[in-house]
């Protein structure tokens, strides 16, 4: 490589606007989904095919070679080298036509896979392969891989529905390549010539079944399969040109579908009886997988339950098809089910996506075995005739066990293409997978099988090659390269004079420069900051835009790979290494990763391996600004609890507060010094908090003498608290920040909520508090502290096993999730969690029901860590009850997220959050229902509507509530 200035001087001469240089960028793309790393040069953003050719000749200008990426999905190390990296996926996103009677489709490289079947789907077309990773995955990458998916079954490879390819050769021709050859006469003499000169490997050694996915599809160039150039450059994996535009085929949709599951009683005779159902030509998919999946699934947080519908068994294959109606379509897959011992069929959309997304989440599943252990791809993507499926399962588990590995199999059986992650001692035994790898190499063609059944060949596989194929086919490979590509410019070292398949391992020794003590327990990960990073393996559900995740918010916004949870992942991941990133905690770089995460911890529950930035990020913080002074923001808005209660702490003091912070002038001078934004608003603080208008209600609550005791079997509060006067079951109100100081209305609802469902509330003796703030902010310390003497004070309630509950959710989740991970050595933080509950957790099942029908319609909008650690189905019971049709938000995050839609820079990506569904559908909605405090002000600030919290929804219900205000709705 040349000298780094020099070629980013080069390239940013000649790519402004296109071109990044910046450590940041380079850190996030790394790797892909492979366990290989690669920083590289500099990493381009094309937004045309003009700049395609200029992004061509800048590079040969530096001298560094282009690899070409799309969603980044690649497991095998397809996507990234160590030259410049060019990302097709944020702008060359262009569906140019759908011809719905020639059932075609025109897109550009970095069109989403779902994007194209939304858009076919109007015409009752779909794109037939459809690999897990559909929603974030482009076509592009899927041409580079030759990428099948579920429906191969049916619908064959990429390659068979690639009817044309238009690239961008590295000397900067422009060729058309489809069925009969090429548009550049040269070229396609040199192909037909190659071809002639190679008939007998390319007829004996290629195209012997299905999924054969390794090395060069030549076989097309064959007479008798059409001189087809273009399915020739499917599975080419960027090393012969670029894909400037592709136009792929169609295929009609069924009109309704049904899913049999078949239980067995093990992974192998699910193998052995897929070939016969695949054959059957009535399936549209033979997935398989083990009870060892399930079993790694359940071991996840709040998984416990999953795959409640599968039939008995150790192994299972799922079997969908088709049918004009849903009847028929229902009585197809119960003759399929027929085949196995147990099965269970199902027609509902919503069962059959949860049963999908077992299957479908299997690459990030099986990264964690059931007991925690990590496993890695590498040998993820074997294939061999269906036939021989199960006696090469079985011969794989035997061969795990003399190498003492462990992994956990699924993929298509009913192609004989096997996934399977394995748990590689890399940290402490790197050899060993080399030596696993030439092992498995030769047993799986022992079995008349290929290295790579769909994934490439990649940094993984490449190297084996020469243990599946002839000298002479390996000879037409590096022939059919050169014609391309004489100069090796385009993702050098794959396929073709291949790099060591153990050379440049993500994971494993040097990974770990940083090793250090975490503040959190990070008791899923040992401990270890280093494995909670290392749970990122890069398939990208993060990049998901809309589509049924929450993940990640800022980059549905930015759409930048660094600003996605694997981005940001792997931008630590290079900090902990220390080689491209050398400022350890202290990295600038790192902490302009972390910058636009939000900390809604939707990552933590929608990622496959539940990845939680926001812990990792508040890690981060705390020790990058360890004895340095932080941003304004983290002492404002970090510090919020205390500048609440001194701005209540008179009665008055608030009135005067509020009346300085609506003059421009005064307000102007806060936010600059607070770090605040000058275009957001700053929240009210309240002119009786919570407690001191409590006390004020004196026929309900009154002030009594001393602290919380045990009184004649129930519970009284005494000392400078509350007491209920009468009875009821005692429960906790827990007065976070937000309610106490901000929304005392939202707690007074609260107090008349539950004693109407037979509860009697109080309130702790003194100030508590979750630290949250201080949480989010990375002031790990103080949140310590802030906890331990929040545990001295809610001793006695406790230890009397009083419910707690929490009213703000962000709070609510700090003391069931975190707490215990920042204190882990206190029992009573353990109890906290498990003492903690909602308020429509109470009022759910409340019998009598006080509460008259309120009706209507309604968008709710969850907030991100209820979503993310709790559920919203007590919520939306309660409202069901209430006879509220609701509507929820699915975008996840509202965009104010604490601190970070109040600091400044951050405005553009908060209002960005909003505008995506919460916005639109707030305008105009009758009510609008959201218990999160930032989430109302969000809301109130962005489009003047005032949210309502449940409490005060259910207030508002209260049938016999004497002088209870309208309905606000």
């Amino acid at each position: 490589m040349p000298d780094l200035a020099a070629s980013h001087e080069v390239l940013a001469a000649a790519l402004p606007g296109i071109v990044r240089t910046d450590l940041t960028a380079r850190a996030a793309y790394s790797s892909d989904a492979s366990l290989y790393r690669r920083v590289p040069v500099a990493v381009a953003e094309p937004r045309s095919v003009a700049d395609l050719d200029r992004i061509r000749r800048a590079a040969a200008e530096a001298g560094v070679p282009v690899t070409v990426r799309g969603g980044g999905t690649s497991v095998a190390g397809n996507a990234i080298g160590d030259g410049l990296v060019v990302d097709v996926s944020r702008h060359l996103t262009a569906l140019t036509s759908i011809d719905p009677a020639a059932r075609t489709a025109v897109v550009e490289p970095g069109v989403v896979l779902d994007d194209l079947r939304a858009a076919a789907a109007a015409h009752g077309l779909t794109f037939g392969p459809d690999p897990s990773t559909h929603s974030r995955c482009t076509l592009g990458g899927m041409i580079g891989n030759n990428a099948c998916g579920a429906h191969s079954v049916a619908y064959g490879t990429t390659a068979a529905n690639v009817l044309e390819l238009r690239l961008l050769l590295p000397d900067g021709r422009h060729v058309t390549a489809r069925r009969g050859g090429v548009d550049d006469p040269d070229l396609d003499r040199s192909l037909r010539a190659l071809r002639d000169a190679h008939l007998a490997p390319l007829r004996t050694e290629l195209g012997r079944f299905g999924r054969q996915g390794s090395g060069y599809g030549l076989h097309h160039l064959l007479p008798e399969n059409g001189f087809d150039v273009a399915k020739a450059l499917v599975g080419a994996e960027g090393t012969c040109g670029v894909v400037t535009e592709a136009t792929v085929r169609l295929v009609e949709a069924p009109k309704a579908r049904a899913l049999a599951v078949l239980g067995f009683p093990d992974v192998f005779e699910a193998a052995e009886a897929a070939p016969a159902i695949a054959a059957s030509g009535t399936a549209l998919t033979v997935e398989g997988m083990a009870s060892d999946l399930l079993a790694a699934l359940r071991a996840r947080p709040g998984r416990g339950s999953a795959g409640s519908d599968l039939p008995p068994g150790g192994g299972w294959l799922y079997c969908e098809v088709g049918g004009e109606t849903r009847e028929a379509a229902r009585e197809a897959a119960r003759a399929l089910a027929e085949a196995g011992p147990h099965s269970v069929v199902v027609d509902d959309p919503s069962r059959m996506r949860a049963l999908w997304w077992i299957r479908e989440a299997g690459a990030g599943i099986v990264t964690r075995l059931p007991d925690g252990g990590e496993a890695w791809p590498g040998w993820e993507d074997s294939a061999v005739p269906p036939e021989r499926l199960a006696a090469y399962l079985r011969d794989l588990y035997e061969l795990m066990r003399t190498h003492g590995l462990r992994g956990v199999p699924f993929g298509h059986f009913g192609e004989g293409c096997l996934h399977v992650r394995l748990d590689f001692p890399l940290a402490t035994r790197p050899e060993a997978y080399r030596a696993f790898a030439e092992d498995a190499a030769a047993l799986v063609v022992a079995h008349g099988g290929s290295v790579s059944g769909e994934h490439g060949d990649g940094r993984a596989r490449s190297e084996l090659l020469e243990r599946m194929y002839s000298p002479e086919l390996r000879a037409a490979f590096r022939a059919f390269k050169h014609l391309f590509d004489p100069d090796r410019a385009f993702n050098p070292g794959v396929i073709v004079d291949p790099e060591p398949l153990d050379r440049g391992l993500r994971p494993g020794k040097g990974a770990d420069r940083l090793a250090v003590v975490p503040a959190h327990a990070l008791s899923r990960d040992g401990g270890s900051f280093t494995a909670a990073v290392q749970r990122c393996v890069g398939v990208g559900t993060c990049r998901t835009v809309g589509n049924g995740t929450s993940m990640c918010p800022s980059f549905e916004v930015t759409r930048d790979e660094v600003h996605s949870t694997r981005g940001r992942a792997r931008v630590l991941a290079e900090m902990l290494r220390g080689e491209s990133l050398p400022d350890g905690w202290r990295s600038a770089v790192a902490r302009e990763a972390l910058d636009l995460c939000l900390s809604c911890k939707a990552c933590a529950n929608d990622c496959p391996v539940n990845v939680d930035m926001a812990t990792y990020k508040a890690e981060f913080l705390h020790r990058h600004y360890a004895r340095r002074v932080r941003p304004a923001t983290h002492y404002s808005m970090g510090w919020l609890p205390l500048w609440s209660r001194l701005a209540t702490a008179v009665p008055g003091t608030a009135t005067l507060a509020n009346a300085a912070l609506r003059r421009p002038a005064i307000a102007g001078i806060v936010k600059r010094a607070a770090g605040i934004d000058p275009r957001r608003d700053l929240p009210a603080f309240a002119d009786r908090p919570l407690r001191r208008g409590l006390y004020r209600r004196g026929g309900a609550l009154s002030r009594q003498g001393g602290g919380l005791s045990r009184q004649g079997g129930g519970l009284s509060r005494q000392g400078g608290g509350l007491s209920r006067r009468g009875g009821g079951r005692p429960v906790v109100l827990w007065p976070d920040t937000f309610t106490a100081f901000h929304t005392p209305e939202v707690g007074h609802a609260a107090v008349a909520v539950l004693a109407a469902t037979g509860h009697r509330a109080v309130l702790p003796p003194r100030a508590v508090c979750c630290g949250l703030t201080w949480h989010s902010t990375g002031q790990l310390g103080i949140a310590k502290a802030v906890l331990r003497r929040t545990l001295d004070v809610l001793g006695p309630a406790l230890g009397a096993g009083l419910p707690i509950v929490g009213l703000e959710p962000s709070c609510t989740v700090m003391l069931r999730d975190e707490a215990p991970e920042l204190l882990p050595d206190d029992p009573r933080a353990r109890r906290l969690a498990d003492a903690v509950v909602t308020l429509a957790e109470i009022v759910a099942d409340a019998d009598p029901w006080p509460f008259a029908t309120i009706g209507g319609d309604a968008v709710a909008q969850v907030h991100c860590h209820q979503e993310a650690k709790g559920s919203y189905g007590p919520d939306l019971r309660v409202l069901e009850r209430l006879g509220v049709r609701t509507d929820v938000i699915g975008s996840g995050c509202c965009g104010l997220a604490g601190d970070f839609g109040f600091a400044r820079g951050h405005w553009d990506v908060s209002q960005g959050c909003a505008e995506r569904e919460l916005y639109p559908k707030a305008r105009d909605a009758p009510l609008v229902l959201a218990d999160g405090f930032s989430c109302r002000v969000q809301i109130g600030q962005g489009t003047g509507r005032r949210a309502v919290h449940l409490a005060e929804l259910l207030a508002d219900a209260l049938a016999e509530r004497p002088g209870a205000p309208a309905p606000r709705r």
